[in-house]
């Protein structure tokens, strides 16, 4: 019998690589070459192939099907022990609405979209964002809010760097009250270390912050050295303080006060905005976002308008299109890091658009009484736990709350608390002198009756003696005691816009949805060609797990024996990664791409730093980089020196050396990327590391174009120190249409030490002490993101060795494919020795602008008539588009965007001709919407026909954009960014 026969049916590789064995040969007949294996020769240079195959090296069989996978990661799965949290600490029990959990996060339509740089065919997302940040600018009572930040530690960290910016500079000094989360003091000391900014931790004075020359904090602001002060509201330990004057106390000294928050508690308590907060930042999580193990999590930060400059991440704005309609985009994106490189605000490229979105949708499906309705309920079980605690003999901490219960235990130690309740399955927070509980949306009243049979002293107490007696505390509690006396209660209303009381109904809720969803194009509807972002398959079997509730509830702070499965998950994808990338260490805390490098330049310092030379600041970038890398070198602490690139594109090596002879003993690292950003492997990239390791410096390789790389060369074998790995191109995490991410730094054994540490070690008064060379933590949780690294996990056991080394090779194929059927029509800016590319290259479309007065944009907004996304655009070489099809596309799709680009030439063409007018054109008024078709006042010089249906297949697919190409200039100039009024629509 042949063996074939019982291999598993559903083996995954066939299901992700897009062409078909027929299809891979006919395309390398287009290409002159005999084999897969033939064409990475050409395009590789030998110097740096693997030495031995991926399959001696990958302890991952190969040829297992989607269900034995599936049913094995289910196995690891079983292994985390999933107790009921009351640990709090910024991570709650939430309910997922079933409506927002199916049609959101589990669906393709949804999490395979891009980043919205092509508004016309974002709408629906970018809706969806101007409500999360409406829900932020209303609960905050701040009137700009930002479309999403990583976590709320960073999101801190980001607010301390607006501080310096507003400051411009001129006070170093940054203070952090002690009662906030452990996590965000540990993130906000990580960054401000290598900015030189003093940072203080300590006492903000009494409970009000009012003065109080013997405090920590009034010290700090009679220096005059403050640019800003964070505080926690309520406190970490469940204090709601009024801050009221110590915001004046804070602007009188100069400097701004941040405020991080809880969203549910701003439905009760007065906003940061309202008692002088000029900043407000936090997580979203409990708006229906599951903890995860940590993330992903949208965290916000929100702020006033004069501060719009300043503000990191992206902003969602209200402009108009070409028809005068209401339209969305992203604002200001002159801020972002892609434009000002090392003079960035941040290093953010990736957000957390995906679980903004659910939070939004979470805002709108309950409005403003669904959630008031939720944070009284939470605000009054806090309040029987505290008087049940009293009624048993416990101190407990005094003054207004929201959910939490700070608690001494009297006649009990902290330790005999904790394990009684670890008998009844709950986890409870430890502080060093007692014990903190949290209830949040999910606690029910038997869970507080459970809670407090852990605190009664007597041997003799039942759970249901606790039960009544939680019965009669409840009926004790008047409802007009929920709410908060002055000056701590709301009294402004919030979320008043249609959109929030209009889809209570699931009915309604899923149409809108649905509609929204109809308004973007997404990996759903065609490819998405992006250079650089890899837009690969999400396949269905990764996606499943992120789901299940074993990985999906629990806290990152959870005991350490309680995360079995997640620590062998995460123990096996470190060691893959690190076989991958033929590095010896992995860290799997940094949460998007630019995190990832910015923890790897943090390395990178403590290593020089641990070897007596803290004074090397200089980062070599070459020209071509992406933005991150520049503002991530500045964030790190570091100079940045540009290195010039060829007529090929390719590193300068003179140059190179030349600067890095000139900066000698202050070179510290240069930054690469490879394959390069023009697409091609450079043949001296062997050479490049040599030169800056001559000089003392470390290589920091850029791992957005791995997905050329995996089983045909690795970077630890060609010279490169450390590297960050994007999850969310190479390995299948799907980019949410702008997030989440995950950006896992691999390193070489001599920068181990220096790897991202815990942010609770030596911080929350109960954990170990600080690993000794740990450079901080990056991320509030030690893991970042955990619940988004099954799908990596999946993907790398399903794909197995033989078809993880496949899929490169596709990759090169498709991609050597489309340039050689373009090639024609469009020149190809950048090849490799052998006349090969990588898996991506640029068209040169420069020259359009003289011969047609056709811009690269307007290419962009016509291949929305085609129903496709557009390339990169105008990165890493103005005029240009870079092409990357990835592996996962098929030939035929491969094809059709071809014809649209040859079609779209032809376009062009008639205009260079002057059969077409240079100014009323296809491309210039492109795209079309259905409403311009269908106007009876049609009077353009080309048919409706040519507009709308450009080429046959189209009619079989059509993909409508939903407005008119947009005036960004307009939404500059008018900046509107929450949603605006029913009369500013009409």
């Amino acid at each position: 019998m042949n063996k074939e026969l019982l291999a598993p049916s559903d083996t995954f590789v066939r299901r992700h690589l897009g062409p078909s064995e027929s299809e891979l040969a006919e395309m390398l007949e287009v290409l002159g070459v005999d084999s897969l294996a033939a064409l990475a020769d050409e395009a590789i240079p030998d110097a740096i192939r693997i030495e031995r195959p991926l399959t001696e090296l990958l302890d991952v069989p190969d040829g297992r099907g989607e269900h034995e996978v599936l049913a094995t990661l289910r196995a690891v799965a079983a292994k985390n022990d999933v107790y009921r949290s009351f640990i709090g600490m910024g991570y709650y029990g939430c309910i997922t609405p079933p409506v927002i959990q199916r049609n959101i996060l589990e669906n393709p339509g949804w999490y395979t979209q891009y980043t919205p740089y092509q508004a016309e065919i974002a709408q629906g997302r970018l809706e969806a964002l101007l409500n999360f940040q409406t829900a932020v600018a209303d609960l905050t009572g701040l009137p700009l809010a930002n479309a999403s930040l990583l976590d709320e530690a960073t999101a801190a960290a980001e607010a301390m760097h607006v501080c310096q910016a507003v400051t411009r500079g001129k006070r170093p000094g940054f203070f952090v009250a002690d009662h906030c989360h452990p996590q965000t003091i540990s993130v906000v000391e990580t960054r401000a270390a290598p900015m030189g900014i003093a940072l203080q931790v300590g006492a903000i004075g009494d409970d009000a912050g009012a003065a109080d020359s013997g405090s920590d904090l009034d010290a700090a602001l009679a220096s005059g050295e403050l640019a800003g002060v964070l505080v926690q509201y309520p406190t970490t330990d469940g204090r709601v303080l009024d801050f009221a004057a110590l915001a004046q106390r804070v602007h009188d000294a100069g400097a701004l006060l941040v405020v991080a928050t809880d969203l549910l508690a701003l439905t009760l308590l007065r906003p940061p905005g309202e008692f002088g907060a000029d900043i407000a930042v936090g997580s979203s999580q409990r708006f229906g976002v599951p903890m995860g193990g940590g993330g992903p999590h949208a965290g916000f930060i929100a702020t006033h308008e004069q501060h719009r400059r300043q503000i990191p991440g992206r902003l969602v704005g209200v402009s108009r299109d070409a028809s005068g309609q209401p339209a969305y985009r992203l604002a200001l994106q002159t801020r972002e890091q892609h434009i000002r490189r090392d003079r960035a605000t941040s290093n953010i490229c990736t957000a957390q658009v995906l679980l903004a979105i659910m939070a939004s949708m979470y805002a709108v499906y309950h409005g403003p009484e669904g959630l008031r309705r939720i944070a009284r309920r939470v605000r009054a079980l806090a309040e029987i736990l505290a008087r049940g605690l009293t009624g048993l003999g416990h101190e407990v901490v005094a003054g207004p709350r929201f959910d939490t219960v700070r608690v001494v235990p009297s006649g009990l130690s902290v330790d005999q608390v904790v394990a009684r309740a670890e008998t009844l399955r709950m986890n409870l927070r430890r502080f060093s002198d007692g014990v903190g509980i949290s209830v949040d949306e999910t606690t029910r009243v038997a869970d507080i009756a459970a809670l407090l049979s852990c605190f009664d002293p007597s041997e003799a107490s039942s759970l249901t003696a606790a039960e009544a007696r939680c019965a009669d505390l409840a009926a004790e509690i008047d409802d007009n005691a929920l709410d908060y006396p002055a000056p701590f209660g709301r009294e402004s209303d919030f979320l008043t816009h249609e959109s929030f009381h209009k889809y209570h109904a699931e009915h309604e809720l899923l149409r809108y949805l649905h509609r929204l969803q109809g308004r973007d194009l997404s990996l759903t509807s065609s490819m998405i060609p992006l250079g650089s972002c890899t837009m690969k398959l999400n396949a269905t079997s990764e996606m499943l797990p992120v789901s299940w509730p074993e990985f999906a509830n629990l806290h990152p702070y959870a005991p350490v024996a309680q995360h079995a499965g997640y620590r062998e998950l995460f123990d096996d994808l470190a060691r893959w990664l690190a076989v991958i990338t033929g590095f010896d260490a992995v860290s799997l805390q940094p949460n998007s791409g630019a995190q990832g490098e910015y923890a790897g330049l943090l390395a990178i310092r403590g290593y020089h730093a641990a070897r007596g030379q803290g004074a090397r600041d200089v980062c070599l970038i070459p020209t071509s980089a992406h933005g991150t890398n520049p503002a991530s070198a500045v964030m790190a602490g570091m100079r940045v020196v540009a290195v010039a690139c060829d007529d090929h594109g390719n590193i300068d090596l003179d140059d190179l050396r030349a600067k890095a002879e000139a900066h000698g003993q202050a070179l510290a690292a240069l930054m690469i990327t490879y394959p390069s950003t023009h697409g091609v492997f450079e043949r001296g990239v062997r050479d490049i590391c040599a030169i800056v390791h001559e000089y003392g410096g470390q290589v920091y390789l850029d791992g957005a174009n791995l997905n050329a790389q995996v089983g045909l060369c690795r970077p630890g074998d060609y010279g490169a120190d450390v590297c960050h790995l994007n999850l969310h191109k190479t390995f299948c995490i799907p980019h949410g249409g702008g997030g989440p991410g995950m950006g896992p730094i691999a390193c070489a054994a001599h920068l181990a030490p220096y790897l991202p540490g815990d942010p609770l070690r030596g911080r929350d008064g109960v954990s170990a002490a600080r690993e000794p060379h740990a450079v901080g933590p990056v991320a509030a949780a030690p893991y970042g993101s955990p619940g988004i690294l099954p799908i990596s996990w999946m993907y790398i056991a399903m794909m197995g060795p033989s078809g993880l080394t496949r899929a490169s090779q596709v990759a090169i194929l498709n991609a050597n494919y489309m340039a050689a059927r373009l090639r024609e029509h469009y020149p190809i800016l950048y090849t490799g020795a052998g006349g090969r590319v990588a898996h991506e290259f640029i068209l040169d479309c420069r020259g359009f602008k003289a011969s047609a007065g056709i811009e690269v944009e307007d290419i962009a907004k016509r291949l929305m008539d085609f129903g496709f996304h557009a390339p990169t655009m105008s990165w890493p070489v103005p005029g240009t588009l870079m092409v990357e099809p990835t592996e996962s596309e098929s030939r035929a799709e491969l094809d059709r965007f071809c014809e649209a680009m040859v079609q779209i030439r032809a376009e062009i063409r008639a205009i260079e001709t002057g059969a077409a007018d240079r100014e009323d054109n296809l491309l210039k008024r492109a795209p079309h919407t259905a409403a311009a078709i269908c106007d009876e006042s049609w009077s353009r010089p080309y048919t409706r026909a040519e507009a709308a249906y450009p080429v046959p297949w189209v009619a079989a697919r059509k993909f409508w954009p939903a407005v008119a190409r947009v005036d960004n200039a307009y939404g500059d100039r008018h900046l509107v960014c929450t949603c605006p009024s029913m009369s500013e629509y009409e």
